[in-house]
């Protein structure tokens, strides 16, 4: 019986940190890609990092991706910057890799 309340704490503890890791991910991987697009909308200084703290926060209103991506794109649309959706959504998924490393790499 102890062998199987060892195994359940330890599916616990990863499920945790499994969930740890994809809050830190998102948002690291939101910071960048808010960083990406300033950069696309010609923002510079203060303005890349409050904007990608923006970001971030968009993230806030609904769980999933989606919000973000709406944020990038309406910024896009309203700046006139030429990136399809197709684009924005292959950057989230690859800044959401170099988030995990990231992040993985600190553990360590």
């Amino acid at each position: 019986m102890k062998s199987f309340d060892d195994r359940e704490k330890a599916y616990e503890k990863k499920f945790v940190q499994d969930a740890e890791l994809e809050f830190k991910a998102s948002a690291r991987r939101n910071k960048l890609l808010g960083r990406w697009a300033a950069e696309k909308m010609g923002l510079t200084g203060d303005e890349v990092e409050k904007y990608a703290k923006s970001v971030v926060v968009a993230d806030l209103e609904e769980p999933g991706d989606e919000d973000v991506f709406r944020k990038i794109r309406g910024d896009f649309d309203e700046a006139e910057i030429d990136q399809s959706d197709h684009q924005i959504r292959r950057t989230m998924e690859e800044l959401m890799e170099k988030a995990i490393v990231q992040i993985e790499n600190e553990r360590d």
